[in-house]
């Protein structure tokens, strides 16, 4: 089978791109939009529609194989690459990708997608999120060709056994932290919130009472809620860094208050992620390290998870072998090729990690059924419910997706059938 020939069409992500500098900087929201300048380098508004690029391979059996090329909702933060705006990049992709695949024979995904993932075009590689997009496509294009799931591709190529059984979704809620855990309560998702706390005045507070709140009402609003009483989903709170600066950083202060969050959590498992970004990679494993090591010492049961300053598969393997967290967030568009999500997966449950497969809000629906594909495959610890910030929708494309693909693998095994 080979690329007969490559298209590439612009489109929508499922939300915003925000410039976080920005927003950490204490913008003041304004219904959706937020009232300042942007800080970061390509913004023209501190929130601003995302974007996407679909691939299309045009297959020679007339099959067509299908990627989306998305980037997070904060571009440019966190030592990633900068703001993808379809306008820049699909001429660029025109010229230079397709001649890259157009004539050329699939038979098998992983060699293609690592080539298209360390190609350079004028002395530079790819933007990470061209190269997921690319990946995604090549991905379809072998599933395509040899009339299996992507699951299975993965799974042959990587040699793991195919297991048909859920991943547990994590529930992201955006800024609607109320009405959207209500919603994340009666649907029984796995993990929940996420609850976007991203500002320390209106949203954690300035000595950290806010969240605390938070938490408490969290909690109470689970067994107010709940139809089944042994529904005891973890949680996991997304904090942006912002409990470092509250503290001014000093680790016993920091841990003394995690310690505080277990009090209100009240027997759920409690994840915090992000809990300070340093502002680059190796002051960012030394802090979490002395958190976490702090913790420890308290007898806390908080876990922290990495995000800032992980990006890439040499990142989440340094953040590994640091043990500098309890659980990484592979953040699927900031890998580049989706073969890169696979072996930082695997890599973290051959070294003692937890591998959370997240991403971003900022993907589209196509994105997002790649990575249940390859979260089946690698046997992720959690992934996240994606794109959008509404959670329905998101937990829709990913838990059917999910369920789809388990029934088609279960009755294979049951049938005998390849």
């Amino acid at each position: 089978m080979k690329i007969k020939d490559v298209l590439f069409s612009a489109g929508r992500s499922a939300f915003f791109f925000d410039d976080q500098k920005a927003i950490k900087s204490g913008a003041v929201q304004d219904g959706f939009v937020y009232k300042a300048a942007p800080r970061t380098e390509g913004f023209k508004s501190i929130r601003q529609p995302g974007e996407a690029i679909s691939v299309l391979l045009l297959l020679e059996d007339g099959q067509i194989a299908c990627g989306d090329c998305a980037a997070v909702q904060y571009s440019g933060a966190g030592g990633r690459d900068g703001l993808f705006l379809a306008e820049t990049y699909v001429p660029f992709l025109e010229k230079n990708a397709r001649p890259l695949l157009q004539g050329k024979a699939v038979s098998g995904f992983r060699d293609m997608a690592a080539y298209i993932d360390t190609v350079t075009i004028e002395g530079r590689r790819l933007h990470t999120a061209l190269r997921y997009g690319l990946s995604q496509a090549l991905l379809d294009a072998a599933a395509l060709a040899q009339k299996k799931l992507k699951t299975e591709v993965l799974c042959d190529e990587y040699n793991l056994p195919v297991i048909p059984e859920r991943i547990p979704i994590f529930g992201q809620s955006g800024d609607d932290r109320y009405l959207c855990t209500d919603k994340m309560i009666l649907k029984e998702v796995d993990v929940l919130p996420h609850a976007l706390m991203n500002n320390i005045p209106t949203k954690i507070g300035e000595r950290g009472e806010k969240l605390a709140d938070y938490v408490e009402w969290l909690v109470n609003r689970i067994e107010q809620l709940r139809l089944n009483p042994d529904y005891r989903p973890e949680l996991h709170i997304d904090v942006y860094g912002n409990i470092g600066p509250i503290f001014g950083h000093d680790v016993p202060k920091m841990a003394a208050y995690l310690g505080q969050l277990e009090k209100k959590a009240r027997g759920y498992a409690l994840w915090i992620e992000g809990p300070v970004d340093m502002g680059q990679k190796e002051g960012q494993m030394e802090m979490l390290a002395a958190i976490r090591e702090q913790l420890r010492r308290q007898g806390c049961g908080v876990k922290i998870v990495a995000d800032e300053w992980c990006n890439t598969y040499e990142d989440v393997k340094d953040f590994t072998g640091a043990q500098c967290c309890d659980m990484v967030q592979i953040k699927t568009p900031d890998l580049g090729s989706v073969h890169n999500i696979v072996e930082s997966v695997l890599y973290c449950r051959a070294n003692g990690m937890r591998a959370y497969q997240g991403g971003t809000c900022n993907e589209t629906d196509i994105s997002s059924r790649v990575c249940v594909h390859v979260a089946l495959a690698a046997r992720a610890e959690r992934i996240l419910a994606k794109p959008g910030m509404g959670f329905d929708e998101g937990y829709s494309i990913v838990n059917n997706e999910m369920e789809r693909t388990l029934a088609v693998l279960r009755h294979r095994k049951t049938s005998g059938k390849q």
